[in-house]
């Protein structure tokens, strides 16, 4: 078929050119013919005789000019006469004064002169004309002329059995139609030998990268694959190979151009092998990495190539492997070139619509900041994360902000770095200089070791120093652009991400920015357009302000404690159950790490409510509830007073009243213990046992060490019902002891030793009614 439209289109070419070669012709002999009619000859004894309107002077100089013909000779006179009658002199008016090579007359009209036009001729080609009216412009007239439909049948009978034979001719042995199973096999063929030229490149670079660094071009060209049956699955191949193999050879240095003093100078040829590897690695990966980008861009922006080898569909795939091979090597290598280049790639795709890839790009990130020990990654993602968020007039998503909170900037992980950076060298001890070395090496071997001691303790300080520094400024760039969010975008849905990263970080603001920062975080408060969480992260923030460098700041945090306090009861076992987690990490900074500022009064109030809170959400949280309680009984003296039905001072306890000083919680106990006691999860039974006790950190009423060394944050994780289980697992129905009852028609009852969900059971027998109707062992629970 391919040839066969060759040979048509050739076919084609060849008569336009025969046509346009034709017009030419035509064109030249109607110009011919129409001077020709437009000039008549005459003889030339009739010339003085023509020339009417001239002057008297003008005939008289003619005739002075003239030669007469008596002084001719007879041959001249001859040649005159024979050459006025030919053809080729026609086309001159001897009677004119006009110059020879005039190619147009002035005297004669344009419509008179395309009135002398032939319409026809006899030499035109076969196809007949219908002359239109002509259209007049500033060049002239325009003639206007139609083809004439010819139904000639038997011509075009001839002409397509002429055109058969030509093709039977040319395609002797015509193409053979290919059922579905065999497309299927030759497809599969096709992808089987493009995968072991893949194989076959990729083993050839990775067992001699230094002799075989343009195979990188040869598998890199493999990633414009043509043929449309296979050219999805062999690029998306190629992209993870290069990827594998560029991680693989990629060495742990960053590769430097070389100057111009360096290429002039002459080298080893190891060292010069060294240099076209290290050049050659370079270059290739700068255009594999180019092509990702590509791929990208043509999705982005729907652009079809011109080949139309890949449909629009396909492209979503290309794109979201090229964006995993990015992120891999954003992560392996982030110390090789072109590495802030994937970063200004990847940061945006944060915020893509497509979730998928989204998550990937999100996920990068992260891994990207809990492995960096040194900070030059995390400080140039930051950068650019920044400049995203103001170029968009802080219009992205909530993730691309929740990505700080995975920076690893605490002062006790920077002494724990510096360690790792710098590992302690293991030196010989006394004994083993003694039996292995002499005197005199034993000498030098003192000297060599102090030396190393002094470089390695140089070394870590300069370390440190360095990351300090840097973990210094990518602080600042994340606290300027959360003091942007909340001085101009307060209403943004950023701003529960910029309150978590407060509260995360607020220990590391400068001391200069906590007054404005607390008067912030309250007015927002006091607004009331803030949720539930994010009302919760700002008070997080502010008491993590106040508990870092903030000691010495003289300021009452007493509105704090009063919002939480009288929105404690937002809590339940729905939609907020969650936001206990962030109740718990507020009530260990407000109260066991601000335990000299607290008031008996107000932990005696918070203990009350956060008790009868725990009748209210699930088993996880009440666990964290009653385990924040035991810190409070244990680190306030006189809180064994809510255990006394007895009660203290004047009074009685007021539920209701949202201030905590004043509600006389003194006056009140905690018998909502009583009823936890009976819970039916058992965690909850030995944290209500324990409180009951008095919270002993010893004896039979005190906790196991599983439980009593884990905080209330870790327990509330630890015991959450995410995964729709009951955590700790019930046991088996065929562990427990049946005891069977007859109730006669109905069938029978198994009573269980042990009630886990039955609440109208009486301690100490609680038990579950199974009824089995079929009278077998396998009782169903219902």
């Amino acid at each position: 078929q391919i040839k066969l439209d060759n040979k048509l289109k050739n076919k084609q070419y060849k008569q336009k050119s025969a046509a346009k070669k034709y017009r030419k012709e035509q064109k030249k002999l109607r110009e011919a013919v129409r001077d020709a009619i437009s000039r008549k000859p005459f003889p030339l004894e009739e010339c003085k005789k023509k020339q009417v309107g001239k002057s008297k002077k003008w005939e008289e100089k003619e005739e002075e000019d003239a030669l007469p013909l008596d002084m001719m000779d007879e041959d001249d006179l001859k040649l005159m006469e024979d050459l006025a009658q030919k053809a080729s002199f026609l086309t001159r008016d001897l009677s004119s004064n006009e110059p020879v090579h005039v190619k147009k007359r002035k005297h004669e009209s344009v419509i008179e002169k395309y009135e002398k036009v032939p319409r026809r001729l006899q030499t035109e080609p076969e196809k007949e004309l219908i002359h239109l009216l002509p259209i007049k412009d500033k060049s002239g007239i325009i003639p206007q002329a139609v083809e004439k439909p010819v139904l000639n049948v038997a011509h075009d009978e001839e002409e397509d059995t002429e055109d058969m034979e030509e093709a039977v001719e040319f395609n002797e042995e015509p193409l053979p139609v290919l059922t579905p199973e065999e497309m299927a096999a030759q497809r599969r063929q096709k992808l089987q030998e493009r995968k072991m030229h893949i194989a076959a490149l990729a083993s050839a670079i990775l067992s001699e990268p230094d002799s075989n660094i343009k195979k990188l071009k040869e598998l890199r060209a493999m990633l414009m694959e043509q043929d449309p049956n296979v050219a999805v699955i062999v690029r998306k191949l190629v992209m993870v190979s290069l990827m594998e193999i560029f991680k693989d050879i990629a060495p742990s240095y960053k590769i430097r151009p070389l100057t111009e003093a360096e290429k002039a100078t002459k080298v080893k040829k190891e060292t010069q092998k060294l240099r076209e590897f290290e050049e050659g690695l370079v270059s290739q990966y700068k255009f594999y990495l180019e092509n990702l980008e590509q791929t990208i861009k043509d999705w982005k922006q729907r652009k079809l190539k011109k080949s139309n080898v890949i449909s629009l569909k396909a492209y979503k795939g290309l794109a979201e492997v090229a964006v995993k091979c990015l992120c891999e090597l954003l992560v392996v290598l982030p110390h090789f070139n072109f590495h802030n280049n994937i970063i200004v790639l990847i940061v945006p795709l944060m915020n893509d619509p497509s979730k998928m890839i989204s998550e990937l790009c999100v996920e990068a990130l992260k891994k990207l900041f809990k492995q960096d020990k040194l900070g030059y990654a995390s400080l140039g993602v930051v950068k650019v994360i920044s400049g995203l968020v103001r170029g968009r007039n802080y219009d992205v998503r909530p993730e691309v902000l929740k990505v700080f909170l995975h920076l690893r900037i605490k002062e006790v992980e920077l002494q724990k770095d510096s360690e790792d950076i710098a590992p302690k060298k293991k030196f010989m001890t006394y004994k083993e200089k003694r039996k292995n070395l002499s005197r005199m090496q034993r000498k030098w071997k003192k000297a060599e070791e102090k030396l190393e001691r002094e470089l390695l303790e140089a070394e870590a300080s300069e370390s440190k120093e360095k990351k300090l520094k840097l973990h210094t400024e990518t602080l600042n760039i994340v606290f300027v652009t959360y003091f942007r969010i909340l001085k101009k975008a307060q209403k943004s849905p950023l701003l529960p991400a910029v309150l978590e990263g407060l509260a995360k970080f607020a220990h590391l603001i400068n001391v200069e920015f906590f007054d404005d920062l607390l008067i912030v975080l309250h007015s927002l408060i006091a607004s009331g357009d803030l949720s539930y969480r994010e009302s919760l992260h700002c008070i997080l923030s502010a008491f993590h302000i106040l508990s870092g460098q903030g000691d010495v700041l003289n300021i009452d945090p007493m509105k704090f404690y009063t919002h939480l306090y009288k929105t404690l009861f937002s809590l339940h076992a729905g939609g907020t159950n969650e936001d206990i987690g962030i109740v718990l990490q507020c009530l260990d900074v407000m109260f066991a790490k601000r335990r000299k500022q607290v008031s008996q009064q107000r932990a005696l109030a918070f203990l009350k409510r956060l008790t009868i809170l725990a009748l209210h959400v699930l088993p996880n949280s009440s666990v964290g509830i009653l385990a924040t309680n035991r810190v409070f009984m244990q680190t306030f003296p006189r809180m064994d007073l809510l255990l006394d039905n007895e009660s203290q001072g004047s009074g009685i306890y007021l539920p209701e009243l949202d201030e905590p000083e004043h509600c006389n919680a003194q006056n009140t106990a905690l018998w909502e213990l009583h009823l936890l006691q009976r819970h039916y999860h058992p965690t909850v039974q030995k944290f209500a046992s324990h409180l009951i006790a008095g919270a002993p950190t010893e004896g039979s009423g005190a906790l196991p060490l599983d439980l009593s060394q884990r905080s209330a944050t870790e327990l509330f994780e630890t015991y959450c019902m995410k995964g729709m289980t009951f955590n700790p697992p019930v046991a088996s129905v065929a562990s427990r002891k049946k005891v069977l009852f007859s109730l006669g028609e109905m069938g029978e009852v198994c009573l269980y030793p042990q009630c886990w969900m039955c609440s109208r059971c009486q301690p100490p027998l609680n038990f579950q009614l199974v009824v089995c109707p079929l009278k077998s062992d396998n009782f169903p629970s219902f």
